[in-house]
This record gives C-alpha cells, structure tokens and sequence, in this order.
C-alpha cells in the first residue's frame, strides 16, 4: 500500500509535469520534442529560434522557440504566424 505521502508526492510530481507540457515545453528525449504548440508569440520575446526537420525521432517538423525570459515555447510550424516568424528571423541572420 502506498502511503499518503508517497501519494501526495507522486501527485506533485505529475501536476509538475503536466503543467511543464502546458506552457508547450519541449521533452528531452528520443521522440517528438513538441507534444503541444502555441499558433504564434510576439517576435520581440524571441531571443532565439530552432528548426528540427523530421527525422527517425520525430515525424513532425519542429520548431522551438527560446524566449527571453530564458523558457522554451513551441511553436505550429504550420501556422502563418510562425512561418512568418521563421522567415524573419532566417533574413535577420548573419551570413
């Protein structure tokens, strides 16, 4: 039998995980980063972007955002918001 302290323990910890995958943070893992997506976020919170095409990890193209704040966000690499996201920050990039 579980104690209730275990208990309360083991609830902690997945509310910790559920709210982690909430915010659209990526998983560190050998799978898809990205289980959910956000449609789009201001430009001027972006510090940095990522582009992973698909690959044997992930059949999804993903695109993960490092915002300023120091968190992560990823981002619907369809939605039109982020492409042009994408588009702005590859021209701002130096060559």
């Amino acid at each position: 039998m579980v104690s209730a302290t275990g208990s309360l323990l083991c609830a902690a910890l997945l509310l910790l995980a559920a709210s982690r995958q909430a915010m659209g943070a990526p998983v560190n893992e050998l799978r898809c980063q990205c289980l959910q997506t956000m449609a789009g976020i201001h430009l001027k919170n972006i510090q940095s972007l990522k582009v992973t095409p698909p690959g044997p990890h992930c059949t999804e193209t993903e695109v993960i955002a490092t915002l300023k704040n120091g968190r992560e966000a990823c981002l619907d690499p369809e939605a039109p918001l982020v492409q042009k996201i994408v588009k702005k920050m590859l021209k701002n990039t130096p060559k």
